[in-house]
């Protein structure tokens, strides 16, 4: 029996489940942008047809398949319909990313000093310098801490500043998403751990023991900025403050004898230097509580520590969808002081380098607002192999799916493409690759507007039919592949 103490107590526990975004209405034919049906177009052939109605999952859904060499369209199901992209916008970004920072590019965070080192002392200040590194991880923080103190420091006299203004600051990426998950990340030009804290609790008799740390594998410091407290009460889930502590509250009908999830932090660059100073402190630096500095830093470098170069991250990023390095790279690339600028950026950027039509209003899918095409989509992957600046080598193979939804792990076909969840939205583009014969293109969208509208924001973490319409989505994309293989492979 399924109790309202088990549901609230998998939400608590679950880490990054998907939130749901906005649909358009629809139109019932596929229309191009003058206005007339499609003369000629290739249309949805009655097995598809029979798997979409099969899959009952109300609102609609769009595909292209193309020839990835021609850009012929093989077949097609309201292919100019504007859908939600959810995560499949991030091969957008990689895109854009890749032209405009290079594939080469690495983030860095330094450790400057004001004035010259004398008896381990810096005579003047200490600014820990963000460089807007999305991957930025408590151990390696931790050695760059170490590379201070191997360089002789071990304090100032002056302040410990530290400057995050490198990316714009951020409180969070979508405010029609939870403020309690972590993957709607605040983010800044220093963030780490994808701006989460560990937050761990257990029964001690009668009363909770709680815990925040910033834990790495090598380091576990404490954090002191975040604080949660457990309140007798069923719902709801947490409740939050930031007036100056980050202050949470959490039901404690949710938490059973014990457990753990990370939480959000919104003010990242005071949560970086917070940590720093308790690596520092164990490493014998001795340092001021951080102040946020707006002034750009100027200063000797003492240490520093780069992220891998950008194809690694943005392979790391299209493998785990992480939307605060899609909105670390693609306000990074676009120069941007906000997310609805930088997406316009790369709109146009978009337009200008395929001829394409989008309409996003962020790096990562996250918001509800945004739109593209199937056909566009198509196009756009298209293109970019014509071009040299494809994805397949960083994109993910998915795998060629049986009816049930399995990976059919003897099939010699791969699948690279990238996937996208929101409640009640769901996407899949990317490239069908057999070993021999035609490579082909593909995006599939769906979505159901009229049950994402349904559901308060404090409940989009996991609402009630989700999980199974997605994983109907999901069957339904793998079924429409598989027989694009073998049809048009």
């Amino acid at each position: 029996m399924i109790t309202r103490r088990m549901i609230l107590a998998g939400l608590l526990a679950s880490g990054a489940v998907p939130v749901m975004a906005e649909v358009m209405d629809s139109s019932p034919r596929p229309v191009p942008r003058g206005g007339s049906p499609t003369k000629g177009a290739a249309v949805a052939a009655p097995d598809f047809e029979a798997l979409i109605t099969a899959a009952k999952l109300g609102g609609e859904v769009a595909f292209v398949v193309a020839d990835a060499k021609t850009g012929a369209v093989l077949a097609s199901r309201q292919p100019d319909l504007k859908l939600p992209p959810a995560s499949v916008a991030k091969t957008l970004t990689s895109l854009f990313a890749l032209d405009r920072l290079g594939r080469d590019h690495r983030f860095v965070t330094q450790v400057l000093a004001t004035g010259p080192v004398e008896g381990g002392t810096v005579q003047g200040d200490l600014i820990l310098v963000g460089g807007g590194d999305p991957t930025l991880q408590t151990d390696q923080l931790g050695d760059l801490v170490a590379r201070v103190a191997k360089a002789g420091v071990r304090g100032a006299t002056g302040r410990f500043l530290f400057w995050d203004g490198a990316l714009p600051r951020l409180r969070m990426i979508s405010d029609d998403q939870p403020v309690h998950v972590g993957y709607n990340a605040a983010l800044s030009g220093l963030n780490l751990n994808f701006n989460r804290v560990y937050f761990e609790w257990k029964r001690a008799g009668g009363d909770w023991q709680v815990a925040i740390d910033a834990r790495g594998e090598r380091f576990v410091p404490p954090v002191e900025m975040v604080r949660v407290a457990v309140a007798g009460r069923e719902a709801p889930l947490f409740t939050y403050d930031e007036s100056g502590v980050e202050e949470w509250t959490v039901a404690s009908a949710a938490l059973g004898k014990g457990g753990s999830r990370w939480l959000p932090v919104r003010d990242p660059g005071r949560y970086v230097a917070e940590v720093f100073r308790t690596l520092a402190r164990a490493q014998g630096i001795r340092l001021e509580v951080g102040e946020r500095t707006d002034a750009p830093p100027d200063g000797r470098e003492i240490a520093g520590v780069q992220s891998e170069p950008l194809t690694e991250v943005l392979r790391d990023m299209l493998r785990f969808s992480t939307n605060l390095t899609a909105e670390c790279v693609g306000l990074a690339a676009s120069g941007a002081q906000g997310l609805e600028a930088s997406a316009e950026v790369m709109d146009a950027w978009v337009k200008a380098t395929f001829g394409v039509e989008v309409d996003l209003h962020d790096h990562s899918g996250l918001g509800g607002r945004s739109r593209v095409t199937a056909a566009g989509m198509a196009s756009i992957l298209v293109a970019a192999e014509k071009g040299g600046r494809g994805l397949k080598p960083i994109l993910r193979d998915v795998g060629m799916k049986d009816d049930n939804g399995g990976v059919n792990k003897g099939s010699p076909v791969k699948v690279l493409a990238k996937s996208g969840t929101l409640n009640f939205v769901s996407g899949l583009a990317g490239h069908i690759v057999p070993p021999s014969g035609r490579e082909l293109v593909f995006a599939i969208f769906s979505g159901d507007p009229e049950r994402r509208d349904a559901v308060p924001v404090a409940l989009r973490e996991e609402p009630e039919g989700g999980k199974a319409w997605t994983k109907r989505a999901r069957r339904l994309q793998g079924q429409l592949v598989s027989r694009w293989a073998g049809e048009f492979g």
